[in-house]
């Protein structure tokens, strides 16, 4: 009669053939990690798709909802991310544990700290040596004068001939990190920037793009549009912006610059979500993914970046529209407290 007070058992975890012991509620990234095996990841709140393997069998308790990560045909074949992954009986993965191989440390210093808006700087570092990536992926960042600290950003620029790179840093309420480069002087100091990380880059194709950030997710689209401008992308483009007050909008000039140079037809939408007062915008007003069904074209592929609930409901309006999964791509910005909650 007590026996559902039984301490739960630990369970194994076969890892293509290697056994590992997953402990309860442990997920199977932690477990492989814990146990030694050069596991592919990134985030670890379930924000990328770095981590996705295939579960061959067994069952196992997902702590997010993968969809916005993983294809519709990952999900039939039964991908999971094993970030986000506790088991519930003995499992079998399946898993590409080459994928982590290309990531490295690169040391660098900070030759800029401008800001963008009263919550936003752009950090720009200058690399001891070139570090491969693609537009819009990001890295582990860490700063020599805050030992012990790290944190994943976005590359807000494509790869460039000097090995210049730059990330958006948005303070976060009692975020130590994002306080220390809103706060401090940190030109001439040393970083360490660790990746590539992450598979949000633009796909191939030659369909209509839909481009939707939200606050500082918008550094990797500026990267991949930058890029595109690069490559001749000649895709019709539209980006929407969403952010809160006219003081939240940056990066015009760039914009416009990418708006001019891009080979297609480009259109870039800003959107307000708190401008009611302000009678001398112009511009469109209320949430951006209500701004999605108006501008959309026939055929899309949709990329968004920027603050988990804004994703979730634009992947939700793009789904209605009949946009399939495996034309959404998305990068979600989560903090350390996020990451935190998804855990508990």
């Amino acid at each position: 009669m007590f026996s559902f007070l039984a301490k739960k058992k630990p369970s194994t975890a076969l890892i293509n053939a290697q056994p590992i012991t997953v402990q309860p509620k442990e997920t199977l990234l932690q477990a492989a990690l814990r146990e030694g095996i050069n596991f592919p990841h990134s985030c670890r709140v379930g924000g990328c798709a770095t981590c996705k393997c295939k579960l061959v069998s067994g069952k196992v308790r997902e702590l997010t909802e993968a969809g916005y990560v993983l294809s519709d045909d990952e999900l039939d074949q039964g991908y999971i991310l094993a970030c986000q992954s506790v088991p519930q009986s003995d499992v079998r993965i399946e898993v590409d544990l080459a994928a982590q191989q290309a990531r490295r440390q690169v040391g660098g210093r900070v030759v800029g700290q401008d800001r963008l808006t009263h919550d936003i700087v752009r950090l720009r570092i200058q690399l001891d040596e070139a570090l491969a990536y693609k537009a819009g992926q990001f890295a582990e960042l860490s700063l020599d004068s805050l030992s012990g600290v790290a944190r994943s950003y976005s590359f807000a620029n494509p790869v460039q001939p000097d090995s210049q790179v730059s990330f958006f840093v948005r303070r976060v309420p009692g975020g130590v990190f994002s306080s220390w480069v809103h706060e401090q002087n940190l030109i001439g100091q040393t970083v360490r920037v660790d990746g590539p990380l992450g598979d949000f880059w633009l796909r191939p194709a030659d369909t209509p793009l839909l481009l939707i950030a939200g606050g500082s997710g918008l550094a990797p689209i500026l990267a991949l549009l930058k890029d595109g401008v690069a490559q001749q992308c000649a895709r019709s483009t539209t980006l929407l912006f969403g952010a809160r007050e006219e003081r939240d909008l940056y990066a015009l000039d760039e914009i416009q610059d990418i708006a001019r140079q891009w080979a297609g037809r480009f259109r870039f939408i800003p959107v307000l979500s708190a401008a009611e007062a302000d009678a001398t915008w112009r511009g469109e007003r209320g949430l951006v993914v209500d701004h999605i069904e108006p501008v959309i074209e026939a055929g899309s592929q949709a990329y968004l970046c920027g603050p988990p609930p804004m994703i979730d409901s634009a992947v939700s309006v793009l789904r209605q529209l009949g946009v399939s999964g495996d034309q959404i791509f998305a990068d979600r910005f989560t903090t350390l407290h996020d990451g935190v909650a998804a855990a508990a």
